[in-house]
């Protein structure tokens, strides 16, 4: 493999052989590295770590290394990034821990951009876009196709649902709901509507669109509580594959979410 000769990678470390390791990286023991995966330069990636094929990994990304949690005493905990994803500039990963489920999981397809921070149990799904400066917290989970904006901030146990989009410096304290269009800062975060361009570009028909549509229209109904939106929900719009996920969503949470 081509490996720079100012890296540093420890012999226990698992590289396949197509892999470019860039000039003063440094990989620990318990890594595994997939096929053409590419560490630019100055990437520092700690094992337990599992990462896959044909991602991209920008100079000063950290990886895997241990929790900020005060509750984290050193059990073994893992890192695990699928394929194809792209880690910007100084990106922080941290592994998982006992009171999460020992595992910190990022998917297939993301684009983490610079400064984008991923404590430790977060679970990220596929095809999602971080931009500069995001921020999890701990145990959050975000579903496949969530773009969240510039400097955005997700509290601990939050969920981000599927095709959501957060609007940039927004402060999220609560699950925010699948096919949603959301931003604000904490009591004044709001869904707006739903989140029209993005289910456009992916190929939800007009219809799908309008019956979310309405359904958000519901939910923010002042005159209606939770119960009674999803009843009117139920009655009033078609049901979809999209509605039933959504209503879904909404009766798991244990947040509350952005209404």
């Amino acid at each position: 493999m081509p490996v720079h000769p100012s890296a540093i990678v420890d012999p226990q470390a698992s590289i396949d052989a197509s892999a470019d390791i860039g000039p003063f990286c440094v990989i620990g023991p318990d890594v595994q590295i997939g096929a053409r995966t590419n560490l630019m330069a100055h990437v520092y990636i700690e094992g337990p770590t599992v990462i896959g094929e044909d991602n991209v990994f920008f100079p000063y990304a950290t990886v895997g290394v241990a929790s900020q949690d005060l509750k984290y005493h050193g059990e073994r905990a893992y890192t695990r990034i699928g394929n194809r994803n792209r880690i910007r500039e100084f990106v922080s990963i941290h592994r998982g821990t006992e009171g999460g489920g020992l595992e910190t999981i990022i998917g297939d397809d993301n684009s983490l951009l610079a400064y984008c921070h991923v404590a430790h149990d977060v679970h990220l799904g596929n095809h999602c876009v971080l931009s500069n400066g995001v921020t999890f917290a701990g145990h959050v989970t975000i579903g496949d196709w969530a773009v969240i904006s510039a400097h955005s901030a997700v509290h601990q146990f939050c969920r981000i649902g599927r095709h959501s989009m957060i609007g940039g410096f927004s402060v999220v304290v609560q699950d925010v709901l699948p096919f949603s269009l959301t931003t604000g800062s904490g009591r004044d975060i709001k869904l707006f509507d739903v989140n029209k361009v993005g289910l456009e570009r992916r190929g939800f028909s007009p219809d799908q669109i309008q019956a979310l549509h309405k359904s958000f229209r519901l939910l923010r109904d002042k005159k209606l509580n939770t119960t009674k939106a999803v009843e009117a929900i139920r009655a009033e719009v078609a049901e979809t594959a999209e509605r039933e996920e959504l209503l879904a969503f909404i009766a798991s949470s244990e947040r509350g979410f952005v209404k």
